[in-house]
């Protein structure tokens, strides 16, 4: 679901750039003091593997289609809506930037769309009401299912809003919508069953994370050192070998679009905010589209098969570290700040 600049326009996608900045200042002014010594590596290392798990595409079986997980709730249901924002935003950041996932333009949009409804609407509307403080394993599945569907619903309907009011591609708003949100609600099924096993496992190691999570209870001293290890050896074995077996279907979005637009790919305009910021990223992105550099369009050969897995693990090992890396530096601020 992340948005290219060639669906929006500057007017809108420099509006969600104010209003998704607007709500990182907020969200760094409610955790400057709830930054702990054990919260701040799990900030980063959460990130860093939600970096990872968003390079693998599941095929959505009988559409042609994909979906990848958006991570937000995950985030949120650990760390609290505020840190799981910020921690979302570092991902988004760090795709854009050194991978050419999501255009510049839209990034606003797209931390936005990915993190805002789960954060600030799925997590307290939905699965804080329907978990309670204190859930049994079954309530946590149903109420972490539910959110997951609601936020991912939501995210989609935003992206057709916010194109349809760009007016820039010729994607009829009540056409692009109907064919989005289906598609979206397999996925995000998918990403619910998914968060809801990867909670169950971190409950069972930690329970103390979600007791603080839903209620500030809990210890904030105790070692989350073995957690925070399986984490980074998981986000390590995701994003160099895992990724390999991404689907290499169009995901949900891409899908959309080509069956509205009868397979034609809406083109960015080469001059103004989009051309600028297009070739701004192609000189920035150290590994577009998750590989090295240069890769050509000639038929595929064991050698060209190799240099692309070797690309795509070196993208997850250096996006990750990149994003555990932007993590921990906002934290440090943050906590920082808080003690002067």
């Amino acid at each position: 679901m992340h948005m290219a600049d060639a669906l929006l326009s500057p007017a809108v996608g420099g509006t969600m750039w104010a209003v998704t900045a607007g709500t990182i200042a907020w969200c760094s002014r409610c955790i400057k003091g709830a930054l702990d010594d054990s919260k701040l590596p799990l900030m980063g290392v959460l990130g860093a593997f939600v970096f990872a798990v968003q390079m693998i595409n599941f095929a959505i079986p009988g559409t042609g289609s994909s979906g990848h997980l958006g991570g937000g709730l995950l985030l949120a249901i650990l760390l609290g809506p505020a840190a799981a924002f910020l921690s979302i935003a570092s991902v988004l950041t760090v795709q854009a930037l050194f991978f050419a996932d999501g255009g510049l333009l839209a990034l606003g949009c797209n931390i936005f769309n990915l993190g805002f409804f789960p954060c600030f609407v799925a997590w307290p509307l939905v699965f804080r009401r329907l978990a309670g403080n204190d859930p049994s394993p079954g309530r946590l599945y149903g109420a972490t299912v539910l959110a997951a569907l609601v936020a991912l619903q939501l995210g989609s309907f935003a992206v057709v809003a916010e194109t349809a009011l760009s007016g820039v591609a010729e994607l009829p708003f009540t056409t692009f919508l109907l064919v989005m949100q289906p598609i979206h609600l397999a996925i995000g099924l998918v990403e619910g069953v998914v968060t809801a096993a990867l909670i169950a496992f971190i409950v069972r190691a930690r329970p103390e994370i979600l007791a603080t999570a839903l209620c500030g209870k809990g210890s904030r001293r105790v070692s989350l050192k073995p957690l925070l290890a399986a984490l980074g050896v998981a986000t390590i074995l995701v994003g160099t070998g895992l990724s390999w077996f991404a689907s290499s279907r169009p995901d949900g979005l891409e899908w959309s679009i080509a069956r509205v637009a009868g397979g034609v790919e809406p083109q960015a305009p080469l001059d103004g905010w989009h051309g600028t910021l297009s070739g701004l990223q192609e000189k920035i992105a150290l590994f577009p589209d998750y590989g090295f550099r240069g890769r050509g369009g000639d038929a595929p050969t064991a050698e060209s098969e190799t240099s692309v897995d070797a690309g795509t693990s070196l993208s997850g090992l250096v996006g990750g570290l990149a994003t555990l890396g932007i993590s921990l530096l906002v934290g440090l601020l943050l906590r920082r700040r808080q003690r002067t």
